[in-house]
């Protein structure tokens, strides 16, 4: 690693000086930089980031406040103070409240300094919600804090959940059955087919047969992928600030609610010839190669399966009354926004059809007269406005009717609300923290319906489910062990993942030490077929051997010898398969794995892969996913001015080229990630484990440093012993319950909401590790139930979007 200047240090005076008293936390003080933040500079940083000293090139002693030329500088100082990279050791540290208090202060004024200039959001963003210190969170709750709530807000759907819906309009699928859970429900995640692609497909139900092979199959049908996007990293990916909905998006939703609504009304485009009770029927003219792959090779049963729905009914029968399409607008309205519309909102839809059907006749008028509604802002966002109803004392009105039944229902569900919360709104049974403690513990009991929310909760965790999507180098993946077919590897991962979901479900099933269970479970859903080799031990790769007359280089290939697992036979369990693959068996077997070599999830090979690069294996990722996951602590950005690049040696191990990161400005920062990641070095990069590397002896020593429980810092001596040492440890279940706030809360944590945290956590360790018990825990507290109005800034409460457009 290298740097074309100096990382900017901030080095602290040996005083300390408290400005704010704990038991004065939340009282209103107004700061200025005069008043607050150059005391506090004066009195800890210009000793050595003064005019004269400039330690690390930053002088401090000119500052006279925050702008828009120096906010780098500034988000520095932040992140620095913050995650408590200053002052060095050995010298007398600031206080953990003037720490937050300045942290807080300081992106109060980007924002303000900021927001003609794209705005300052970067605090908002998952990734650095660990940089509010953790023993605020779960020690003595100070005094004087106003109680919980979140700002009144449209959260953007998530892409899931936006085309869960919009599967449920196309496609009949079936209530869940738990005796099954290998089939695919109504609801339910829609998992990425072979190729990695997520789509939803039209007329899947009714198809026969098809010209060619499987590949031609799916080529054939027609469908349609998530619109909505999210930021492609690691962690979670669905916050309330981060989305709104873009020009381009908005075209393509309403071109694929016309596809839709065509669907809906008419079925599969095909030609009569399509549609035969048995594939036998069809004429042999039909079958011909030239057809393979287009949507003219596929053939249909005449039966019709696809949901039946009021669109159909409307356009089944001759003429328009307003019977039928108020019961199409109704009906559409409630399937895209999860609540029935206003009579209001029925009468705009409805003059828009009829104005439709008017210029373009019945056919063409309802569907573009219809299409509109995809686009409702309630379609694409969840609104939590608070617009009725009386705020306290502290500013905060409590979710109520339809808003409430939303929000408690996107808890769990991708779809609409169950018949019983509807009623519960109707009735007038949803209106206090008792009621909706009810209705979540009903829901969280019921077993006739997928919690795909959970599921995705612990995917995003874990981030287990990008295995897939890591494009690996060929030569290397097949030094390392993979199938002659690099295409074979990706589709291997693919089904990894939907077995760690299938894993993951069975242990939410139990709800016991759920955490402590994923961590070290040796249980593992196994594919002898595919899994074996990925779940084996990696022996040797060995050169090709050498070919006197040099006839055959260029066929010759490295020797690799693995020995695949031979796991116990196990128990039968089904585990979901695409869409699109036709005749699939859903059993799996639910086995075991050798203690001596796995441990939970971490040493399955979907996570593993899902933090490596092209190349080889990546300790940095996997330390970071540590320290920030289980540990609760973060690592500053990395500078622009750091070129953050392992030296390129082939033939030496990854421990080796990292001996880079340990010179001195480098270390402070990869202190906290490289001894957490190397101990996974017992697997290569495609999880394979491993007691050799590069011929040496594999080195697995790690330390787990700075965790800020005492009891947890050590040198552990590999991937298992850091594992059990984490799953053990408090810490870590409260960090884990930090992170379902987030999830479930959709922003990161404040000060004022450690009562819930707190609470929280009580909830599920007194009852047993139960997630559960901590999901309701969640959902019932006052940052779920309460929004403050004044926190939207000015934004248009009628807006079809959110603070910022990514």
């Amino acid at each position: 690693m290298t740097r074309s200047s100096m990382f900017p240090t901030l080095c602290w005076l040996a005083f300390v000086t408290v400005f704010v008293p704990v038991s004065n936390i939340g009282a209103e003080q107004p700061r200025t930089f005069e008043s607050f933040a150059k005391p506090f500079l004066h009195h800890y940083c210009v000793d050595c980031h003064s005019s004269d000293t400039q330690e690390g090139n930053v002088a401090l002693d000119g500052l006279v406040g925050v702008d828009v030329d120096n906010s780098a500088l500034w988000k520095t100082i932040w992140e620095q103070v913050a995650l408590k990279a200053m002052p060095p050791e050995g010298e007398e540290k600031p206080t953990l409240v003037e720490r937050w208090e300045l942290s807080t202060w300081i992106t109060d004024q980007l924002q303000t300094a900021m927001q003609d200039r794209g705005g300052f959001h970067a605090h908002l963003k998952p990734d650095k919600g660990n940089h509010l210190d953790h023993g605020l969170l779960f020690g003595r709750i100070p005094e004087g804090l106003d109680p919980p709530s979140s700002p009144a807000r449209l959260w953007r759907l998530h892409p899931q959940e936006h085309l869960t819906r919009l599967n449920g309009l196309i496609n009949a699928e079936p209530a869940y059955d738990p005796k099954r859970p290998g089939l695919r429900t109504r609801g339910d995640h829609i998992n990425p087919n072979e190729d990695g692609e997520v789509k939803v497909y039209y007329g899947l139900d009714r198809v026969i047969g098809w010209i060619g092979g499987t590949a031609a199959y799916a080529a054939a049908i027609t469908g349609f992928p998530p619109v909505l996007t999210s930021e492609n990293y690691h962690g979670l990916r669905s916050y309330a600030d981060l989305y709104s909905v873009n020009g381009a998006e908005a075209t393509q939703i309403a071109n694929n609610a016309e596809n839709i609504l065509r669907f809906m009304a008419y079925g599969p485009d095909a030609e009569p010839y399509q549609f035969a009770d048995d594939v036998r029927e069809i004429d042999q003219k039909y079958k011909h190669g030239d057809l393979r792959g287009l949507a003219q090779s596929l053939f249909y049963g005449k039966s019709t399966k696809r949901p039946l729905t009021p669109v159909y009914d409307l356009m089944a029968e001759d003429g328009v009354t307003d019977e039928r399409l108020v019961a199409a607008v109704d009906f559409l309205f409630e399937s895209l926004t999860g609540r029935p519309p206003t009579k209001a909102e029925t009468r705009q839809y409805l003059a828009l059809v009829k104005d439709a059907i008017a210029d373009l006749g019945k056919q063409e008028g309802v569907i573009l007269g219809l299409a509109p509604i995809f686009l409702d802002r309630d379609a694409l966002f969840r609104p939590e406005l608070v617009e009725h109803g009386e705020p306290d004392e502290f500013g905060r009105i409590m979710l109520s009717g339809q808003e409430l039944a939303l929000a408690i229902n996107a808890a769990l569900s991708y779809i609409e609300p169950d018949e019983a919360l509807k009623q519960a709104v109707a009735t007038g049974r949803l209106k206090t923290r008792e009621d909706v403690r009810r209705e979540v513990d009903r829901m969280l009991t019921d077993d006739s319906f997928r919690k795909p929310r959970v599921l995705q909760f612990f995917r995003e965790f874990f981030d287990y489910d990008r295995a897939g999507y890591v494009c690996k180098d060929t030569k290397a993946m097949l030094a390392a062990g993979a199938d002659v077919k690099p295409q074979t590897h990706y589709r291997t991962m693919f089904n990894m993942t939907a077995h760690t979901d299938r894993l993951v479900e069975l242990i939410l099933n139990e709800d016991k030490d759920v955490l402590h269970e994923l961590l070290t479970t040796d249980r593992v859903v196994f594919d002898p077929n595919q899994d074996a080799p990925y779940f084996g031990e990696f022996v040797s790769s060995d050169p090709p051997p050498k070919d006197p007359d040099k006839k055959n280089a260029k066929k010759a290939s490295r020797r690799v010898t693995i020995d695949p697992a031979e796991l116990p036979k196990g128990e039968p369990i089904h585990v979901r398969v695409a869409q699109v693959i036709k005749s699939a068996k859903t059993v799996r077997a639910l086995t075991s794995l050798p203690v001596e070599q796995r441990r939970g999830i971490l040493t399955h090979p979907s996570w593993l892969v899902s933090h490596t690069d092209a190349m080889d294996n990546h300790a940095i990722m996997r330390g970071r996913w540590v320290r920030e996951r289980l540990l609760g602590d973060a690592v500053p950005d990395v500078p622009i001015t750091v070129d953050a690049m392992l030296p390129a040696e082939p033939g030496q191990t990854l421990r080796h080229r990292m001996r880079v990161t340990r010179e001195e400005y480098c270390w402070k920062c990869h202190q906290k990630m490289d001894p957490l990641g190397l101990p996974f070095e017992m697997y290569n990069h495609l999880g394979l484990y491993r007691t050799k590397e590069q011929d040496q002896p594999v080195d697995t020593r790690g330390e787990i440093i700075g965790s800020g429980d005492p009891d947890l810092d050590g040198p552990v001596d590999d991937a298992l012993d850091m594992i059990d040492k984490l799953a053990r440890s408090e810490r870590v279940k409260q960090v884990f319950v930090r992170h379902a706030f987030r999830f479930w809360i959709g922003r990161n944590e404040t000060i004022n909401d450690a009562p819930v945290l707190q609470e929280a956590y009580r909830a599920y360790a007194d009852n047993g590790g139960s997630m559960k018990s901590l999901i309701a825990s969640l959902v019932t507290s006052d940052a779920y139930l309460f929004r403050k109005v004044e926190t939207l800034r000015g934004q248009d409460r009628s807006a079809t979007g959110s603070r910022t457009n990514r």
